[in-house]
């Protein structure tokens, strides 16, 4: 996808293009079949990146929620999961108020420090008396597979805030180098989900929940203190991801909408404090982690993630050729295939698991 862009940036001679601007430029390029999408192209990607990154808020509310109830009944009541929801407001509202990535910049990294730090605390409970592998399943249920799918797809695909890193960087032209910024965050990013992924299920089986430190004992005091580690690195994560959300609905569309450019500052916070609010509505609505990450990552990251950008390599390429038997055109082909089965039956079984949830 980002070489498909620098791509179009050489062509048309302009030093970066929007993901969503490089999907118009490209099937006003690409094969005359599609060009009748060149017009709704931009409002119909900035759409999904920004409904996308404001279904990751939703998730990380229901996160933080859930692993703060689990020290408040631990020490003091027992309350509901939305309660804690609603004691979340104030703190989002005042983070999400940071309005520069750059500013975030300081929190990011201190927020990966405690990523990390819980992370080895993860792995101490996780291979503290590990049962026999041969007590687990090597396979689930098929009818699991398509939450598998979009539980993957979220998990993996940050659409949005790679962009928004690239775009913000002094040499954008290193993030995509073969020993750039993006391959190697992504392959410690991979290493790190497919070992917890692994020893998480080797643990605790058909009992992992939708994050692995909600199984991790709540009585033990390091247990405790990973589980905030964790709060607090969502926390801070939420202004980030919310960031792409902002950038594109204020940035892009409302902010041009009001006339008086001295109050744009209080209208654009007024804006985040209705996102946070909606935010917070949606996890109350639907306080299942594991199915509402699956739901958003099904739904927004098959299209972003497999379908726009194997659409887009199709009409960069369109002028200069597929190369030989047209192998990378059917590449392609088959990554749009994949996305549009993998996207319909992962969402269509993540609203069964919802509606389940709601009739139980």
């Amino acid at each position: 996808m980002i070489n498909s862009m620098y791509e179009l940036c050489k062509r048309e001679r302009v030093p970066y293009v929007s993901f969503s601007d490089a999907m118009k430029l490209g099937l006003q390029q690409g094969p005359p079949a599609l060009r009748c999408l060149v017009p709704i192209a931009t409002p119909f990607v900035d759409g999904f990146l920004a409904f996308y990154h404001f279904g990751i808020c939703c998730v990380y509310v229901v996160f933080i929620a859930e692993s703060i109830k689990q020290l408040v009944d631990e020490h003091l009541v027992v309350w509901d999961a939305r309660i804690h929801m609603c004691l979340l407001i104030v703190p989002l509202l005042l983070i999400y108020s940071i309005r520069n990535l750059k500013v975030l910049a300081p929190f990011s990294s201190g927020a990966n420090l405690l990523l990390f730090v819980g992370f080895g605390m993860v792995l101490y409970y996780i291979f503290d008396d590990l049962p026999p592998l041969s007590e687990r399943e090597p396979f689930v249920e098929v009818s699991k597979l398509p939450t598998f799918f979009g539980t993957v797809l979220f998990a993996l695909e940050a659409v949005g805030v790679i962009l928004a890193i690239e775009e913000n960087m002094a040499t954008p032209r290193a993030y995509v180098q073969p020993c750039g910024i993006m391959n190697w965050g992504m392959s410690i990013v991979l290493f790190l989900y497919v070992l917890l992924g692994f020893f998480g299920y080797w643990k605790y089986g058909p009992e992992a929940l939708g994050s692995v430190t909600l199984n991790i004992p709540q009585e033990k005091i390091m247990a405790q203190v990973v589980k905030i580690f964790f709060a607090i690195t969502t926390y801070i994560s939420y202004a980030l991801q919310g960031y792409v959300t902002a950038n594109i609905v204020w940035g892009k569309y409302l902010s041009k909408r009001i006339k008086d450019t001295s109050k744009h500052t209080l209208f654009e916070l007024l804006f985040r404090a209705c996102i946070v609010l909606l935010t917070f509505a949606c996890a109350v609505a639907i306080p299942d982690l594991s199915v509402f990450l699956s739901l958003v990552g099904s739904f927004c990251l098959s299209i972003l993630g497999l379908i726009f950008p194997a659409l887009l390599q199709i009409c960069v390429q369109y002028e200069t050729g597929y190369g030989r038997f047209n192998f990378r055109l059917w590449c392609n082909l088959l990554l749009l295939l994949f996305g549009f089965f993998g996207g319909i039956v992962g969402t269509y079984v993540s609203i069964v698991d919802i509606i389940n949830a709601f009739s139980n």
